[in-house]
């Protein structure tokens, strides 16, 4: 299932996030860090993934 996340995260990085943590502080971060620039997105959206899957 991490694999999937990981893969949404590359496309959608928000969608990855929402899908491991919810609409949470998170999500929304991530929403803003993908609109400023998408490479920021998908690095926090795997961090989180990562973070969330230990």
């Amino acid at each position: 299932m991490d694999l999937i996340r990981i893969l949404l995260a590359v496309f959608l990085p928000p969608l990855g996030v929402f899908m491991t943590v919810g609409l949470g502080g998170a999500f929304w971060l991530n929403i803003l860090l993908t609109i400023l620039g998408y490479i920021p997105g998908i690095i926090h959206a795997v961090w989180v993934i990562a973070k969330r899957s230990e």
